[in-house]
């Protein structure tokens, strides 16, 4: 009669060992070979986001980056020790130049703080979240762009209307709370899409565009909007598509208010 032998039931206890280690050592590889292949875009985008967090060295337009991601400050690269009576008001070859950046960073950081309050008082009108659809906030060269967009089947104005709807006037009032409180004159332009029907006569894309540009004008000023802080209200017709590739999509159709991004005012007592 055979007996039965001590050890692992299955008979081969080693072999399990040896094949979990086996498995970690491949998992080890893989995530070496991952790490290896860097996004140096990315990598940079966490190197100016660290800096942000411990101490900003550079600034540029579009987020706290360096070039190359190097932690450098060229700035400070030629900097001595001089004796204050040897010191001068006469500002140096690049001192422009940095202090130009300086107000760039200043005022990218209040359109990011005006954006954030835009949205949140979007998410706080419950009645109106389906519409902050219609609503898309982003920075460009002449400020923050507030567009009120309209959709295919659902768009913000009547077709061929210059007044707007009534879920569109509430839309554009809440809006209104936080542009008063913004320290920022306020550009409204309107604009269509391209049509293939024509016009009414004597009345075009242009006179539509402009009279939907100071409907919600008007409204803005109705809720508290001064009216000195209107910069510019404007008819831009077809001329500054949204989507250039498709002129005729609904997303063309919008009104644009935008944050304006001015010069500092100069000096009184300035001299040339």
């Amino acid at each position: 009669m055979a007996k039965k032998r001590g050890g692992h039931a299955g008979g081969h206890g080693w072999f399990v060992t040896f094949a979990d280690l086996m498995g970690l050592l491949l998992s080890f590889f893989v995530m070496l070979v991952a790490f290896s292949s860097q996004d140096k875009q990315k990598l940079q985008i966490v190197a100016g986001s660290m800096r942000d967090a411990f101490g900003v060295q550079q600034v540029r337009f579009n987020g706290i980056i360096e070039t190359d991601g190097l932690p450098t400050k060229p700035t400070l690269k030629n900097a001595a020790r001089i004796n204050p009576e040897d010191s001068t008001n006469t500002p140096g070859p690049n001192e422009p130049e940095r202090q130009k950046e300086g107000i760039q960073a200043k005022d990218d950081r209040s359109f990011a703080l005006a954006a954030a309050s835009l949205r949140q008082a979007m998410q706080e009108l419950p009645e109106i979240s389906e519409l902050s659809k219609h609503i898309m906030i982003e920075e460009s060269e002449n400020g923050l762009n507030v567009e009120l967009i309209d959709q295919d089947g659902r768009s913000m104005f009547p077709d061929g209307a210059k007044e707007p709807y009534e879920r569109t006037r509430r839309l554009v009032q809440r809006l209104s709370g936080s542009l008063k409180s913004l320290p920022y004159r306020v550009s409204v332009s309107g604009h269509t899409a391209a049509s293939r029907l024509p016009g009414k006569p004597g009345y075009g894309p242009w006179e539509l565009s402009a009279d939907r540009a100071n409907a919600i004008r008007k409204i803005l000023e109705e809720e508290g909007v001064p009216t000195a802080s209107f910069f510019m209200v404007a008819g831009r017709a077809d001329t500054q598509l949204l989507f250039p590739d498709d002129p005729f999509v609904a997303a063309n159709r919008r009104v644009t208010i935008t944050l304006m991004r001015e010069a500092p005012p100069m000096p009184v007592n300035l001299k040339p």
